[in-house]
This record gives C-alpha cells, sequence and structure tokens, in this order.
C-alpha cells in the first residue's frame, strides 16, 4: 500500500461537494475525486466518467451516488462501480481515511 497524502481539513469538503487531487499530486497520473457524501463519509473515486471524458466532481451527489453531469451515468462513491447507462465501466476507487480531522487518501488502494 502506498503512503497516504494529506489532502487537508475535513472541513475543506462541504456534505454533498467534492475536491479534486490532480494525477500530478496523488502519484497516479489520473485525478481523483474525494467526495463528502450526504451519509458524512468521505470517498474517493477516479474523477472521469468512464463513459465519455467528463468530471465526476462536477457532478451531483445523492446519498453515496454521484451522478455524471454530462450524461446522468450514476456510480456508487464506495465502491465505484456503474450502476446506470450510459456508463458500464467502475471508476476506479481508492482507500480514503480521516484522522484527526484529516482526509488521509490512499492512491492505488481500493476502496
Amino acid at each position: 500500500m502506498s503512503d497516504p497524502i494529506n489532502v487537508g481539513s475535513v472541513d475543506a469538503i462541504d456534505e454533498g461537494e467534492a475536491m479534486v487531487v490532480p494525477g500530478d499530486e496523488n502519484g497516479t497520473g489520473e485525478d481523483i475525486a474525494i467526495f463528502h457524501a450526504e451519509d458524512g463519509n468521505f470517498y474517493a473515486i477516479n474523477d472521469e466518467c468512464t463513459h465519455e471524458t467528463a468530471s465526476l466532481a462536477e457532478g451531483w451527489v445523492e446519498g453515496t451516488e454521484v451522478e455524471c453531469p454530462v450524461h446522468s451515468a450514476r456510480f456508487c462513491l464506495k465502491t465505484g462501480a456503474a450502476l446506470c447507462l450510459p456508463a458500464t465501466v467502475a471508476a476506479r476507487s481508492h482507500k480514503v481515511e480521516v484522522k484527526d480531522g484529516e482526509i488521509l487518501l490512499f492512491p492505488h488502494a481500493g476502496a
């Protein structure tokens, strides 16, 4: 498992919102979106919709799902699973932990 990246305080992401950790900062080469879901937890999946190029961080969070802003594909924030068409391929998920009020991202580690 890779070393975690401290991406900031839990207060940095309002519930229902997301922040993006650029690929050159997280070491994967792919942008990762960290979501503060409506269940109060934080989840991380690759930021790009697997159907077509679009930022999932710009989508709409409902519960523990995010809807792509372009064609309304929905993804599970817990697993990255594609939940409806037009997406059929899961978004890669990454492990997130909260420790002492800080969000720790573990790129390459599945959730």
